[in-house]
Parts: C-alpha cells; structure tokens; sequence
C-alpha cells in the first residue's frame, strides 16, 4: 500500500513537471512558431519531466520522503526512461528531421535515419574509451556504461557553462567594466549615420536616373554577353553614363557601413541605459553581487588549479567541513549532523533551482539565436537532448555535495562509476573555459572603445 502511495506521489509531480515543460515549449520557445510534429512538443516535455524528477528524488532522499525501496524504485525507473530517450529517441528523431528537410531524401528517410542513428551510436560508444569511467567488471549492455557516456558529455558541457557564467557574470554585473558612454559620442554616431544613408539614397537616385536614360536610349537590350562582355561594361561605360556596376558595389559597401553603425548606435543606448540603471538601488544591489561573484571566480579558479595540480577530490561534502572547521575552530558544541543535513537541503534546492532556471533561460536565448521554420524541431530537439544530459550529470556532481549517509542511494542507482573522474574533468574544462572567457572578454572589451572612436 505504500509503494502505491509513493508511486502516486511521484507521478502527480511527474505531471506537473510535463505540464510545466509544455508550457515552457509553448509560450517560450514555439510562440513565434506553428506546431507542426507534437511528437518534438510530447518528446520535450517528458524529458523536462523525467529531469526534474531526478532532482525531486535527491530532495526526497534528504528529507526522507518515501519509502527507501520505493525511492529506489523510481530512481531506477526514472534514469532508464531519460536514458531510453537521450541515447535512442531524440537522436533517431533529430536525424529523421534533418533527412526530411532535404528534398532529395525525402523518400529515403526512415533507413537513412535508422543508419544516422547507427552512426550516432558508434561515435557515442567510442567516446567512451579514452575515459577511466567505469570499473572493469561492467558488462557492455549494463546501464552504467550508458551513464558514464553521458556523464562525460554532460559534465563537459556543465564546465563550459559554469567556466563562461563565472566570468561573465560579475562582467555583465559590474559597473567597473561599463564604458563611460555620453550623448555627444551617440549623436556622433548618429550623425555618421545619417551622412551614410544620404550618401546610398544619392547614389541610388544616381543609379535610378541612369538606368532611365538608358532605357530611353535602347541601351538596357543590348546587354553585354559572354565573359568579356561582361568585363567591358566593368571597364568602359558609354560617353554621358554612369557606371552602375562601380556605383553598386559603392551602395553594398555604404548599405554594410550602414549596418554596422546602426548595430554600433544601439549598443551606445543599451550602454546608457545599463549606466542609469546602475545607479538605481536595483543596479548597486547586481553591482555588489558583481564584486561577490568576482570573488568567487577567482576562488574557483584557484581551487580548480590546486585539484588539478595536486590531483585532489573531496571527501566530505563542502557543508559538513565547514562545519566542522567552524566548530573546532570557534571551540562551542555544535550538532555537526543534524545542522549539515538541513543546510545542505538548502543548498542542494538552491543549486537545483539555479541550475533549472540558467539552463532554461540559456536554451531559450540559444532557440531564439539560431531557429527558423525550417529547423525549430531539430533545434528544440537538440535542446532536450542538451537538457537531459546536463541534468543527469548535475546529479553525478550534486552527489558530492550531500551528506555520505544521502549518497548511498544515488551510488547504488549509477552503479560503481568513477565519480573522482567527473569531478577531475570538471575542474579541467572549467578551468580551460573560465581563461578562454576572460581573454575573449577582455580583447571584446579593449576593443569596443577604440571600434566607437574610430573616425
């Protein structure tokens, strides 16, 4: 009769979880668009779901809802089923609207997919093999050689993520980094832009008056043939007429300066508008957390470097030691336990709730960059095959940040993986993209200054 009860409990919030990412689908990502394959829509969705609900059970493990079997059980269920759609559905599914898209196979599509699936798979199994990922008694059809695949994806990708957001964050934040941006420099602009719509809309009339005293002369039906033909008209233009070939790459290199000095307008009011806001009490509270963060990428940095360097990975979770140092330090009696049990509930929810919402909002700005009509399913499936793989290796790293006697289910349920690896790997990819932000955002903002006082 428990199981029962749990189970219900577990699929209510798995409904609510779908019901979420459906909405999420609709009024975020495909608001723009028509759905045509609700297949893309259902496929989105229960991955979100299946997602959350991993979370949902590590948030149960700690508080101890439900029965210890039955959180089992559906730890099982719930990472054969986001296994199942990550390695098997989604890539057959984006392959299979790839080849629907090319009109030449449009007949051929279905065992083209099955052989871009095959394709897939081989590349995704080789992937594997330069990693001590698992122990070597594992069988080759075992779940976790399908896990530790996908946790080396996910926590390259979780790295990436974290290195760049480390970094940009306290940069977007900070006032420090905003360029000192007045009206006089925008109305420069403006002006430049305005001399070089002139300059195309006097040129064009050029053009326009040309072509009509050619038309009254008969010129425009005897159009020049053949290689040379074309090379003379470039050369030579007739006594009294304009070179409209010469005056047309003059329009396309005008319409192009044009494009960027309106791109560079704009991010003049975006940098004036981010100064006045700066000065609101909401911009000073984002500029302290700026200075916070700052400080936090430098000690996750240093911190990624030492365990790089001395090959180092944690034992007890970040909570309980400082704790303990605390404690031990300050001289007081402290239940160590029962305090780092409830802080580290805390701090796994908010880790939980940052992570579904940065990735949420980083999907939709990623859709909305690079989607059109054509390939808004491929990209959405892409996404819940990002979003799948990020979750399931957040948990292989959330592991670490709970309690030892909290972390006995979740080894059970991944299987004897080489959790130290993933941690490892991670400080490497952080690393390399924390440096690789700061260089990229340095030259971006060393350079911008110079771009807007060009002549």
């Amino acid at each position: 009769m428990s199981f029962l009860i749990d189970s219900s409990i577990v699929i209510t919030s798995q409904i609510l979880f779908f019901g979420f990412g459906w909405l999420f689908f609709m009024r975020q990502l495909f608001k723009d668009y028509e759905v045509r394959q609700y297949a893309v829509q259902v496929i989105f969705s229960v991955t979100f779901a299946f997602s959350c609900t991993m979370f949902e059970l590590i948030i149960f493990e700690i508080l101890g809802v439900l029965n210890s079997s039955s959180r089992y059980f559906h730890w099982k269920m719930n990472l054969c089923v986001i296994l199942l759609i990550l390695i098997f559905m989604v890539p057959f599914y984006i392959g299979y609207f790839v080849v629907s898209n090319i009109r030449l196979l449009h007949k051929q599509r279905l065992p083209i997919s099955c052989l871009l699936w095959l394709t897939f798979m081989y590349f995704f199994w080789k992937l594997g093999d330069p990693f001590p990922i698992l122990s070597p008694k594992h069988g080759i059809l075992s779940i976790e050689q399908l896990i530790s695949r996908v946790g080396v994806i996910g926590v390259t990708l979780m790295a990436l993520l974290s290195g760049f957001g480390a970094v940009n964050c306290p940069y977007t934040y900070m006032s420090y980094f905003l360029r000192n941006v007045t009206d006089t420099d925008i109305l420069a602009l403006e002006r430049r832009l305005l001399q070089t719509m002139d300059v195309i809309i006097s040129k064009k009339k050029r053009m326009a008056m040309a072509r009509r005293t050619m038309f009254q002369r008969g010129e425009v039906h005897n159009k020049p043939s053949g290689f040379w033909g074309i090379l003379k008209s470039v050369t030579t233009s007739a006594p009294g007429s304009e070179n409209l070939t010469l005056i047309q790459q003059e329009v396309d290199a005008l319409e192009e300066l044009s494009r960027q000095l309106f791109l560079e307008t704009a991010d003049l009011y975006a940098t004036k508008e981010r100064i006045e806001y700066s000065k609101t009490f909401k911009g000073k509270y984002f500029n302290f957390l700026g200075y916070f963060f700052s400080i936090y990428c430098v000690w996750k940095i240093f911190m990624a470097t030492i365990n790089i360097v001395f090959d180092r990975v944690g034992k007890t979770d970040p909570v309980t030691r400082g704790i303990e140092i605390t404690v031990n330090y300050l001289g007081i009696q402290f239940d160590v336990k029962f305090w780092s049990q409830h802080i580290s509930f805390i701090l796994v929810g908010i880790i939980i709730v940052t992570s579904i919402r940065g990735l949420l909002i980083t999907l939709t700005k990623f859709f909305y960059a690079i989607s059109s009509s054509k390939s808004s399913n491929v990209i959405v499936l892409l996404l819940a095959q990002i979003m799948g793989m990020y979750f399931v290796s957040s948990v292989l790293l959330i592991r670490m940040s709970m309690p030892l006697e909290y972390r006995t289910i979740i080894t059970e349920v991944l299987g004897e993986l080489q959790f130290n690896f993933y941690h490892r790997w991670f400080d490497v990819i952080f690393l390399v993209s924390a440096l690789s932000s700061i260089l990229f955002l340095y030259l971006a903002h060393k350079q911008a200054p110079e771009k807007h006082m060009a002549p």
